[in-house]
Formats: structure tokens, C-alpha cells, sequence
């Protein structure tokens, strides 16, 4: 529907309701800067232009001598695997400059279906922070597809698809596509009746499997483990977001295609952050900076966090630039260069200056909290049981590469066998891992294990696990781990550290299981405390919870672990983890 009011505004036949002032616009369509004028309807763009009329009524912002920039855009990301709320997660990014989220909502999704998702989408139109949502090709994404509480399929595409923040089809698993997943095939027929783009999800993919998203007519890709993965996904037609997140830091790898070879169709993503390093150090204000220090300028760099990314996701009429019809989302920065976001108009309202919410959000009223419907676990509960008769086993164990942020490699380890139940090893760093069921559908616990985590005691636990946020737990005590569990699933989800039969210290998520309506300071101050406790256990990896929840991934190499058991990824079938044994 035409806004008539925003019309009168752009001919001049009214004034401006507010107008920013004394700034030098960064025109990211044409990659000019020059002195200008935004005059803002409601939360809209009207006008911009030099000199522009007021009103008794017009409010004025000064940007004292400002660049004002489109506000930033994060072109791919899973807003629940920071632990945070939508309502605590963009009062955390948008005073970095953050307006624009693209996100599936996967998570809140296999948990609660549509209603959550809808429900999350109602909460973002409360702050500052817009949510364009892609509906998942399918949910969840494992393959072999573990329990969760709601899958997502063609039916509910057909019900999404009407949504008007639905921009596309989100996580488009490269497997999915080559290996003809029925569902996820017919997800992308009903998309292209819509008209709406494919986004994909392609990790460490060769040339041939590039070749055949593309013809799938997947449109970008956020998952280059090198520039040299990205470049062949631009040179065959897919759009490329560089990822940077807490973990996961590939922005100085894949940058060089924009720095070196001077590739355009580039954006930005976050994929996944933690509050503490946002705090630290920013959001996408941060991948800006570090463009920039990379060696791209600054427009450019700017262009790859705003209009880059609306166009890839056909938003950039909407977002993406500061020219009249869009949402009146504008930062004002003092040096480009630099890039530190002074101060955040959101939807034509100053809501932010310094990095802090000028008036914090208020999140909705949540239902009661209550424990996941599991049975109480004890430490028998928790064991690989040998073949009749072992007295020693092989085992595979999913090690965490150093190599390769996340990837899991076979590990082959000999264990022994005690009244029949393989026995791990603190010495040889192969310690049990376990995933519940939490949804109440099966009795689902399977038993592996994972080399890498270095625990030496105690066990740590989290229901925060993409895909489909069942508990996992890995421990070096079978006793510890059941404690782990069963705090997890009294609290109605969290994080939790155990060592000696004791709490040391749990972070409820009551949100789903898996988010907080927690202030940012506070989930950094509990997730520093979650990791160092880890630590002091042992752990070496760089960040010991968020490595933990990442380990049901089946779209990962090689190896991961799911309410099915240890699963192959690559034949994309669970597998025993005793690959041989011998009697005494």
C-alpha cells in the first residue's frame, strides 16, 4: 500500500517528522560522499537532498559533522546460538550499528515450530533490530534426521512462504541438493512459484559440487573455508558472504577476493557471535574495520555490510541505502576509516549513541519454565557397551581438528573393556559423549566418543545444540555427566559445569531451552565463567561450550553425534563407534 503521508513528504508538500542534519551522506548506490539532508516520515526515507524544508513539528538530529551510513546489515545468522533473546541480542548489536539481521530462526524452530518462530519475528518488530527471515529448506538439517520437537517441511514452506519477512530459502545443505532430498527439492519448486532466492550451505566444496548448487540455482553462500572456495562460487554465479564469527575467522582469508582480485557480489555475516566478543570488540562494525585494515576502501567495505547484502537477499529496496522509500535506518560515523558507530537512527528513532540502547528493550512476558520431559539419568545410564566377550576395543573418536575451526577427524584409540563396557580414557583424551532426547519421543541416548576436549574431570552439558537442540554432554566421569544431564533438564535447558557431584555453575536458558532474556553483560560474564570452569578442567579449545554444541552438526566433516548415534558424514549414516575387538 502506497503511504500517501511519505509521498507528500518527498514532493515537499509537507514537512519532514524528523530530519537528520549537518552530515556527509555515504551514497553506497553510486560510492559518493557529499553533504546532504535526510528527511524521514514515520520510519521511512522521504527524501534526501541538501537544504530540506521544516516544520513547527520536525525533529532535528544533528550529526555534527558526522558520515552518515546505512545501518549495517548481517547477512547470515543463527540469533539463538548467541544463548541471547531477540530482544537482549539486538539491544547487544544494535548500538555496533546492526539494523538488519537475515536469520532463520532454525533454532526456536525445531523446538516450537511455526508458532515460535512467528513469535520471535513479533518480538523483533519491538526493537531496533529488523529480522528477515529465511524458512529452512528443511528442519532439521541432519542427516540421518535426529528427534526433534518440530520438523519443517513442504507443508509448512506453503504456510511460511506467505509471511512477508520470509526473503528465501535458508541453509540449503549442499548434501541435500546433490543427493535429491525429496522435501528439500520440493521446498525449492514452491520457492521458485514465489520467486524467492536459495541460499546455500556448502563447506570445503570442490568445483563439481559448486557447479551443481549453482545449476540448483542456489543464489549465495556464506561457508568458504578459503578464498579460493569463494572465487569458485562467484566465478559459477553464487554470491559470496564472508564470514567472521566468534569462532569461526575466515575474513582474513577470504577478503583477498575482494582486496586482491576485486570481486563485487561480496557481503558480510556473523553465522554465529558471543555477547562477550561483541562487547570486546563489535558486530558487523568490526568486519567493516577489518576489511578496511585488509586493505579494501572504506565505501567499498561499507557497500559489502549494506547494499551488497540487500541485493543478494532482494531487500535492498527496503534496506541497504540511504535514498527515499526505505527504512529510515541510518548510523552516523565520524571517520570512515575508522568506523566507530557514534550514534543509531532505527525506523527514524535515535535509539542508540555509544555503543549502548538509549532506553533498553523490554522483552515479551514468557510462559512458565519447565524441565524437558526426560527421565532421571544415572551414571549406568551413560556407557558403550562391548561385544560378548572383549576384553579390548578400537574405537573411533571424533577429534576436533586444530587444524579446521569445528571439523571433525577420525581418531582410532584401544580401550579396555571392563564387565563388558568399553572404558574411556582421560589419558588418551577419549572421553564419553552422550546426546538426550529432550522432547519426550523416544528413550534416545546414545553413547561415543570425541577426542580433543582434553576434560580430565567432570563433564560439562548443553541443550544450545544446532540442529536440534537435544542435551549433549561429553565428561570424564560417567556420574558427573548423568548430573550434567539431569540439571540441564530440571532447569528447562542450559549450560552447566560439573565436576565431583557438584554444580560448579549453570546458565539457564528458559527460552526454548536454548535462549535468555538475560543483558548481554550478564550472558558474557556467565558464558567467560562456563569456559574457564571448562578449562580449569582441562579443556584447551579456544571456546569449550560453544565447540560442545556444535558437535550435532551433521553438515560438518567428519564425524558428529546426534540422538541416533555417532553419524558418518560424509556416507551420511550413523556408524558404530567400536570398529574392532579382541578377546583377553
Amino acid at each position: 500500500m502506497v503511504d500517501r503521508t511519505l509521498l507528500d513528504v518527498a514532493y515537499g508538500r509537507r514537512p519532514a517528522d524528523t530530519i537528520i542534519t549537518n552530515g556527509t551522506l555515504v551514497n553506497v548506490l553510486t560510492g559518493e560522499t557529499y553533504p546532504a539532508e535526510i528527511g524521514i516520515s514515520g520510519a521511512r526515507i522521504a527524501v534526501v537532498g541538501p537544504d530540506l524544508p521544516r516544520g513547527p513539528e520536525t525533529k532535528i538530529i544533528d550529526a555534527r559533522g558526522g558520515h552518515l551510513v546505512p545501518g549495517l546489515i548481517d547477512g547470515h545468522l543463527h540469533i539463538e546460538c548467541s544463548k541471547l533473546s531477540v530482544t537482549s541480542f539486538a539491544d547487544l548489536v544494535v548500538p555496533y550499528g546492526t539494523t538488519s539481521v537475515v536469520s532463520g530462526l532454525d533454532q526456536i524452530l525445531v523446538v516450537d515450530g511455526l508458532p515460535g518462530v512467528r513469535g520471535f519475528l513479533d518480538e523483533a518488530a519491538a526493537t531496533g533490530m529488523r529480522v528477515w527471515w529465511g524458512a529452512p529448506a528443511k528442519a532439521p538439517y541432519t542427516v540421518p534426521e535426529s528427534t526433534v520437537g518440530h520438523a519443517f517441511g513442504p507443508a509448512e514452506h506453503r504456510q511460511a512462504h506467505e509471511w512477508p519477512e520470509c526473503v528465501g530459502i535458508w541453509e540449503t545443505v549442499q548434501e541435500f541438493v546433490e543427493h535429491g532430498d525429496e522435501a528439500v527439492m520440493e521446498a525449492l519448486d514452491l520457492a521458485e512459484r514465489r520467486r524467492l532466492p536459495v541460499f546455500g550451505c556448502a563447506p570445503l566444496s570442490d568445483p563439481r559440487r559448486i557447479s551443481g548448487l549453482a545449476a540448483a540455482g542456489i543464489r549465495l553462500d556464506h561457508e568458504s573455508y578459503s578464498a579460493e572456495e569463494a572465487l569458485e562460487k562467484l566465478r559459477r554465479g553464487i554470491y559470496a558472504i564472508v564470514r567472521e564469527s566468534s569462532v569461526a575467522h575466515f575474513l582474513e582469508e577470504n577478503i583477498k577476493i575482494v582486496s586482491q582480485v576485486g570481486a563485487r557480489r561480496v557481503a558480510f555475516c556473523t553465522d554465529d557471535v558471543h555477547a562477550a566478543d561483541v562487547l570486546a570488540g563489535g558486530h558487523m562494525d568490526k568486519l567493516v574495520r577489518m576489511a578496511i585494515k585488509a586493505g579494501v576502501d572504506p565505501v567499498t567495505a561499507i557497500q559489502m555490510a549494506t547494499v551488497n547484502c540487500a541485493e543478494m537477499y532482494r531487500i535492498d529496496h527496503l534496506v541497504g541505502s540511504i535514498a527515499p522509500g526505505r527504512f529510515a535506518d541510518v548510523l552516523i560515523v565520524d571517520d570512515l576509516a575508522d568506523f566507530r558507530v557514534r550514534e543509531v537512527v532505527a525506523g527514524g528513532t535515535l535509539v542508540a549513541r555509544d555503543n549502548a540502547m538509549i532506553t533498553p528493550s523490554t522483552p515479551p512476558s514468557r510462559g512458565t519454565v519447565r524441565p524437558f520431559p526426560v527421565a532421571e539419568l544415572t551414571a549406568d545410564d551413560i556407557v558403550l557397551r562391548a561385544p560378548e566377550g572383549a576384553a579390548t576395543v578400537t574405537a573411533l573418536a571424533m577429534r576436533m581438528s586444530p587444524e579446521q575451526v569445528f571439523v571433525r577427524k577420525r581418531h582410532d584409540v584401544t580401550l579396555p573393556v571392563t564387565d563388558g563396557i568399553v572404558e574411556p580414557s582421560v589419558e588418551q583424551d577419549a572421553l564419553y559423549i552422550t546426546v538426550v532426547e529432550r522432547y519426550g519421543k523416544t528413550a534416545n541416548r546414545p553413547v561415543a566418543l570425541v577426542n580433543g576436549f582434553g576434560i580430565t574431570r567432570g563433564a560439562i552439558a548443553t541443550s544450545a545444540a544446532p540442529d536440534d537442540n537435544n542435551v549433549i554432554c561429553v565428561g570424564a566421569s560417567r556420574s558427573d555427566m548423568a548430573i550434567a544431564v539431569n540439571e540441564v533438564v530440571r532447569a528447562g535447558g542450559g549450560q552447566v559445569v560439573v565436576v565431583d557431584g557438584e554444580v560448579l555453575q549453570l546458565l539457564p536458558l528458559p527460552v526454548g531451552g536454548i535462549v535468555s532474556d538475560l543483558p548481554a553483560r550478564e550472558m558474557a560474564e556467565a558464558e567467560s565463567r562456563l569456559d574457564d570452569l571448562a578449562r580449569e578442567l582441562g579443556c584447551a579449545l579456544p571456546a569449550p561450550l560453544m565447540y560442545l554444541f556444535f558437535l550435532s552438526i551433521t553438515a560438518i566433516p567428519d564425524y558428529a553425534i546426534t540422538d541416533l548415534g555417532l553419524v558418518d558424514c560424509v556416507k551420511l549414516e550413523v556408524v558404530d563407534p567400536i570398529l574392532s575387538w579382541s578377546r583377553a
